[in-house]
């Protein structure tokens, strides 16, 4: 699956346009993502992926990269081997499609404003 395309507040896979955020495993995207403390993102708001046991995790922290990712949330993740990236939400985008492209088993964490 390949992210066709990402604008402020909205993005658009497999012609499906999103406008709240999201997170793309596989060939699922589960809309309406929300964190449980806002723009600070805890392992608990990643359940899913961490379920789905990624290579990677891409997470896009808004297009000023406002949302935080604590190092007790990368912790977690590296316990699961879950490499992860965070990038603003235009260069996670490009992350994301390249290592999809490529055939890696990548995850994405969108957050589609701030």
């Amino acid at each position: 699956m390949l992210i066709d395309s990402y604008k402020f507040g909205k993005i658009v896979i497999n012609g499906t346009s999103y406008d709240s955020d999201i997170i793309v495993i596989g060939d699922s995207v589960i809309s309406n993502w929300w964190r449980k403390k806002g723009h600070s993102l805890s392992s608990e708001d990643l359940n899913p992926v961490i379920e789905a046991k990624p290579s990677t995790l891409i997470v896009g922290c808004g297009a000023s990269s406002m949302m935080n990712v604590p190092a007790g949330t990368l912790d977690i993740l590296m316990q699961h081997n879950i490499e992860t990236e965070i990038l603003d939400t235009h260069k996670a985008v490009q992350r994301f499609n390249q290592y999809a492209s490529e055939g890696k088993n990548v995850a994405a964490a969108l957050h589609l404003t701030c």
